[in-house]
This record gives structure tokens, sequence and C-alpha cells, in this order.
């Protein structure tokens, strides 16, 4: 068994995800691939055990539970697999903090006990552990440990997964989900009768605008986090926020119609935000 065989494994995932997980590429410092690569394979293991499983709540959760046992038991030099020392490896050289990885599997065990938010401060509570941590953790790994650009870097995570969480609607739907807050549902007079039926009235287009402007707001707060990064790393990232501000436009265009049709980026897209990017 050894750490290299772990990084091994984890990159074969990764690229194999590439479309879910572009961060594993050309354009992040060559250096921290496998280590990215294999937070990648933790994260997509315990979103696996969260989302995909078949088993009902009680057993999703015992998979990640004992998942958490393992995490902390390779804290401790106790493997399991390759993959387990990887990471295990990652951690201690990098001087990442753990706490973000505990952080991560709340929030996918969230995700099997909790289907509706009341407002958007349990939204934002859940985006705090499934998707800041994982910001953190990639400032860490090139060296970057500063308050400030972690809140810049808090701000961008969560407008992505707040423009994930839209682009997703219908999907997270047939999930049985809903990540609009039910206040801002009631206020808005949206019923969830509207997801049921696919009908995207005035009502809902008001509730969805109102959600993509602030998530806009976030991106605009969180921008100055590119006084902290440089090179290809930069590059990855502003690259990230405009595909995720690209989304957002989409679903402007569209009229906020995101229950008959899912906003995606085109190959032609990526491309030309590649180059905007460079600027």
């Amino acid at each position: 068994m050894s750490a290299d065989e772990g990084y091994k494994q984890a990159l074969k995932l990764a690229r194999a995800h590439y479309e879910n997980f572009p961060v594993v590429s050309f354009f992040l410092p060559k250096e921290i691939r496998k280590d990215i690569a294999i937070i990648y394979w933790f994260a997509r293991t315990a979103d696996d055990f969260a989302d995909e499983g078949t088993g009902g709540v009680r057993e999703r959760i015992s998979l990640l539970d004992f998942f958490e046992t393992r995490f902390n038991n390779l804290l401790n030099k106790e493997f399991q697999n390759p993959l387990e020392m990887a990471l295990f490896t990652t951690i201690k050289n990098r001087k990442l903090t753990d706490s973000y990885f505990l952080d991560l599997l709340s929030a996918f065990k969230q995700d099997v006990e909790k289907n509706r938010y009341a407002n958007f401060e349990e939204i934002m509570d859940y985006c705090r552990r499934s998707a800041n941590p994982v910001g953190r953790l990639i400032l860490e790994l090139n060296g970057i440990k500063n308050d400030e650009a972690n809140q810049y870097s808090d701000k961008i995570c969560t407008a992505l997964q707040l423009t994930n969480f839209y682009q997703d609607t219908i999907i997270d739907y047939r999930k049985g989900r809903i990540y609009y807050p039910e206040d801002e549902m009631k206020k808005f007079e949206v019923t969830e009768k509207v997801f049921e039926i696919k009908e995207n009235n005035y009502n809902f287009q008001q509730l969805l605008k109102h959600n993509v402007d602030r998530a806009q707001l976030m991106f605009d707060g969180g921008r100055n986090i590119f006084n902290y990064l440089k090179g290809k790393l930069k590059l990855e990232i502003k690259w990230t926020v405009k595909g995720g501000e690209e989304i957002l436009k989409k679903i402007r265009n569209a009229n906020y119609d995101v229950l008959t049709r899912r906003p995606e980026l085109t190959k032609f897209d990526m491309i030309k935000l590649f180059f905007s990017s460079v600027k």
C-alpha cells in the first residue's frame, strides 16, 4: 500500500468525471493536482453515499457515519486503502485544516435528512459547510491562510453553490429537495405545485429573480479574492466564477425558466469565458 497508488486512483476518478470537476486541469499548478484529486475522491465518495445510494435515510446516514469514522482513523495513521493514505499525506504535507472535511460530511448528512429550508439563513448555513470548505482548502493548498481571503472565498463558493441550486432546480425537486427558502416562497406566493407541474409563472419568475440577483451580489462581493491569487490558479478561479455568472445570465435570458430546461454551458461558452478570463 502506498500514497502514490492512492493519488493515481484519485486522479483517474477525477478525470473520469471531468465535466463535474474541471479543477484537475492544465490550468492548476501541477504540484497540487494530485492533492485536489484526493480531496475530490473524499467529497465524491461522501456525495455518493448521500445522494446515489438506493437505501433509506438510516442506511445512508450509517454509511456517512462509517466514512467519518474512517476519516478520523486515517488522521491517526490507520489506513484501509491507498486512497486514505494519500488523503492523510495531503492533509499533513499541505497543512490542511481537517475540520473542513468534517464540515463537508455534516453537509452531506444534512442532504440526506433535510429537504426543505425555512429561510435563507438556513441555506447559508448549509453553504458554509457544503461549499465554503472547498474554497478554503484550495487556498490552503496554495499556501494562502488569510482571514480576509477566506471571507472573499466564502462569498464566491456560496454564490457558486446557490447558482448550482437554481441551475438544478428540477433535478433537485425530483430528488425531493427544494433549495428555495419557504418564507420567500410564501412571500412571492409560490407553492410546491409549481415545481410539480413545471409552471414558470410570474410569481416563480420573481422568486427566482430575487435569488439570482442575490447570488450575483455575492459574486461581486467576493471578487477581491483575485488579489490573493496569481498565475494558473488565478486564471482557473476566474474561469470558474465567470462560468457561474454565465449560468445566472442564461437563467435571466430564459425568462427564469429552470423548470422545463436546465441552463448549461456549451463548449463555445467555455472557450469564450476562458479568453475573457485571461484579460
